[in-house]
């Protein structure tokens, strides 16, 4: 696999693996000395999503596979397998067989039951479980199901919305009962198909409660965009708004986001922060096959309906490249002590625990010449503006350094990784460079330069006139060495990080 070394604003250098000249004293190991390593997790979750009762962790997957934990580290599976023998479900495979009564078999054979999301319904005192069932790339729908306990089982209760009908199969939906005996499908269709460019494909559901304590679905996937549905707390079911068109609202689907003209955007999940009053809105560009060029996207916004923006001040509305559009978190990476090349990561859901640390949860696939993957739960933090950065190590009970550091404490050898802004397959690897002084040193006279907010955790890296607004955080890799690592934003939509081994 051919590999990228970035350092800043997209500079191609090749990788250094000795001292550079007048460094001074190195702290930490060299790459050399670092033995490789990878954390065994014990489970294959795709499209993972969190939850949390009690003391323990749950993530919900595709393919009807569930695993819990009680440390994010090692997780046991407790549902696997779509078929009517998993668990998980008491009537998803029952004689009528409704929730695929409009979609059938999926067009590679077997059915397809994907991305769930369960949400404790305060007022309805029940975990209910948000699900797509789908025949192909424009035709699904989502369902619910609702249980007494997190686990299950779950009793599919209805399907919500729908997409791929035509005029032809329009009653076989609840277009009409929505929209009225006399409204027109063919306003949802060009060419007499349905209309994926501009209106969603009706998977990826993910539920939850904004700031007033009001209910809201996201949804939808390549084709057209992202979309918002308002839910009845006390029923499950959408509040479909009036259409609004230069609002961007559809009385069926709701209000669009963002994405669309099937360009790739996915896994869509929104979460409130009150420390810094925003909605983030995390996506997945790419294929999400290993070489797809998976990764993950944030955007966020004032108000739960949006513009969602992202760190350049820009929307993802109808574009032909929107390879340059959305925060880019994390894509195909190798940093020093890994075993392999990490790529595709994406489809991911958030959580802020009690203790207020903050969690991304994705699923991760390898460069080993396979689509195995497993999920993944690295922690988050805050830059100074309010944008999120994932650490660049799994989570392993770390916290952010009470009094910050020192100037001495991050002068040394850094392995420092850019992650572009690129939709693709070529992996991002580290460049070896040298913080001194404020000057960040790579032997070939790259302008680049730091400044630490000392007594903090704050600092900024500056390359090519961009500023990456970022986190230092201590943690431990997956190798079992000790690093420092920074994480930070620019303006490009450009995430940075760079790694010491301490």
């Amino acid at each position: 696999m051919k590999r990228k070394s970035i350092l800043g604003c997209g500079v191609m250098m090749s990788i250094m693996t000795l001292l550079l000249t007048g460094c001074g004293e190195v702290q930490g190991k060299d790459a050399s000395e670092v033995e490789p390593g990878n954390q065994a997790l014990g489970v294959s979750v795709h499209d993972p999503s969190i939850v949390k009762e009690g003391d323990t962790y749950y993530i919900f997957g595709s393919h009807m596979e569930a695993a819990q934990s009680k440390d994010l580290m090692s997780w046991k599976s407790f549902a696997s397998g779509v078929n009517g023998a998993n668990p998980l479900f008491d009537n998803l495979f029952d004689e009528s067989m409704d929730a695929f009564s409009f979609v059938g078999e999926y067009v590679e054979g077997g059915y397809a039951v994907w991305a769930p999301d369960v949400i404790y319904n305060k007022a309805m005192g029940k975990w209910v479980m948000y699900f797509s069932t789908s025949h192909d790339w424009r035709t699904s729908n989502i369902c619910f199901a609702t249980a007494d306990e997190i686990t299950g089982p779950y009793h599919y209760e209805d399907t919500l919305v729908y997409s791929g009908f035509t005029s032809m199969t329009a009653d076989k939906t609840n277009f009409y009962e929505i929209m009225g005996t006399d409204a027109k499908p063919s306003a949802y269709l060009q060419s007499a198909e349905y209309n994926h460019l501009n209106y969603p494909n009706c998977i990826d559901p993910t539920v939850f409660y904004d700031k007033e304590g009001k209910m809201w679905m996201v949804y939808g996937s390549w084709s057209g965009g992202i979309w918002l549905l308002e839910l009845d707390e006390a029923t499950g079911y959408p509040i479909h708004p009036e259409t609004d068109e230069a609002a961007h609202v559809d009385k069926y689907f709701g209000k669009y986001l963002i994405g669309g003209l099937h360009n790739s955007c996915e896994g869509p999940y929104i979460f409130y922060d009150e420390e810094t009053s925003y909605y983030y809105l995390l996506v997945s560009y790419g294929g999400l096959t290993r070489e797809g060029g998976y990764q993950i996207r944030c955007y966020r916004s004032e108000q739960v309906d949006g513009p969602y923006l992202d760190a350049s001040g820009a929307t993802f509305d109808y574009v032909s490249d929107h390879s340059g559009l959305g925060v880019k978190m994390m894509g195909n990476y190798m940093l020093p002590s890994l075993k392999t090349a990490y790529m595709a990561p994406g489809h991911c859901s958030a959580m802020i625990d009690e203790d207020g640390k903050m969690y991304l949860v994705y699923h991760q696939r390898f460069d080993s010449g396979t689509e195995y993957h497993e999920p993944r739960v690295h922690q988050m933090f805050r830059n100074k503006e309010g944008w999120l950065v994932a650490a660049p190590f799994a989570t392993n009970g770390e916290s952010l350094k009470d009094g910050g550091y020192s100037k001495k404490e991050i002068e040394g050898k850094w392995y420092l990784l850019n992650h572009g802004t690129d939709i693709g397959a070529e992996i991002h690897s580290a460049q070896a460079v040298t913080l001194k002084g404020g000057t960040i040193s790579n032997g070939e006279g790259a302008d680049a330069s730091y400044e630490l907010e000392e007594g903090t955790c704050y600092m900024n890296l500056v390359q090519n006139g961009v500023t990456y607004s970022g986190v230092i955080l201590d943690m431990t890799d997956e190798a079992g060495n000790a690093v420092r690592c920074f994480m930070g934003v620019g303006n490009d939509n450009q995430t940075i990080w760079a790694v010491m081994y301490i």
